[in-house]
Parts: C-alpha cells; structure tokens; sequence
C-alpha cells in the first residue's frame, strides 16, 4: 500500500479515535489495520481483535471517500463494540457513533464502482427483474444448499 494512503488512513483514524475519546472519557489504542478484504467489501472490523482491514483495490481506486467514509464506519464499530458490548451491526449505537461522535452521515453501505472487484456472476430471473448472483451463491442453488428469493416481488430465482 503506498505510504500517503497508509498515512491518510492513521490520521483519519487518530482524528476519529480523539473524538471518541473525548466522549467517552477513553484511551482508545489504534487499531491494526490489514489491507486484506477482497471482493465487493470495502471493509471489516474485527471486534475481538481490535482490527479493521480494507480492501485495497477499492481504497486505491476511491482513496479520498475511501479514507473520509470507511474507515470512520469501520472504527465506529470497534468504538460501539468497545463501549456497548455486541449490539446489532448498523444499530442505535452504531448510528450514534457515526453521527453524534464522528459528525458523518451513518451510511451502511458504499457507493463505490466494484467492476474491478466483482467477480464471475450468473443470471436468474424472478417475477419483476434479472438478478446478477456471486459464484459461490449459484453453486450453492446448484448444490440444493438453498434457495434465493427476490427482495421486491419475493419470487424465487430461476436461472434465466
């Protein structure tokens, strides 16, 4: 990872950390940071650990959002973890973090462009539209491991 990203992401990470922790009334150490997440994921805290690791490809190609979105989201969930032990992933808590601690919107996903990432997809139909589904989601239909339903009509997906 170039060294300039590596340093945007320590300081986006020390300003947030000094945030919380001046809400908090804690020392909260920095976290390890990976750049190790692949796929269509930007990011991924690791609360037992005290890591967040990153996806490379999408921080290089979106380095300022990158550094300005994720990581934040991604600390916030160590800080929720810390404070209020396991409660849901995008919760009250989270939502608090992001917007009354850090000052951002609480966003759960990215808007990133992932062509670059996205791996080999297959075509299913359902009542209303085409779904793109990941390999490892096709095999599984192919295994008879499970079944997927579309989110909108709730039909189940047919290979087109």
């Amino acid at each position: 990872m170039p060294q300039n990203i590596q340093q945007a992401i320590q300081q986006s990470l020390i300003k947030h950390l000094n945030k919380a922790e001046r809400v908090f009334q804690y020392p909260f150490p920095l976290p390890e940071v990976q750049f190790t997440v692949r796929g269509k994921v930007a990011g991924k805290a690791y609360l037992n650990q005290w890591q967040i690791r990153f996806n490379p490809t999408l921080l290089i190609e979106n380095t300022k959002e990158f550094v300005e979105q994720v990581v934040p989201h991604e600390l916030a969930h160590l800080v929720v973890y810390h404070q209020f032990g396991r409660v849901k992933p995008h919760g009250k808590e989270w939502q608090y973090v992001m917007s009354q601690v850090f000052d951002l919107l609480p966003e759960t996903r990215h808007s990133f462009d992932v062509s670059s990432v996205q791996g080999q997809t297959f075509s299913y139909l359902c009542q209303c539209r085409e779904h793109q589904l990941t390999i490892r989601r096709h095999n599984k239909i192919l295994r008879n491991q499970t079944q997927y339903h579309c989110t909108l009509c709730g039909s189940k997906l047919t290979p087109a």
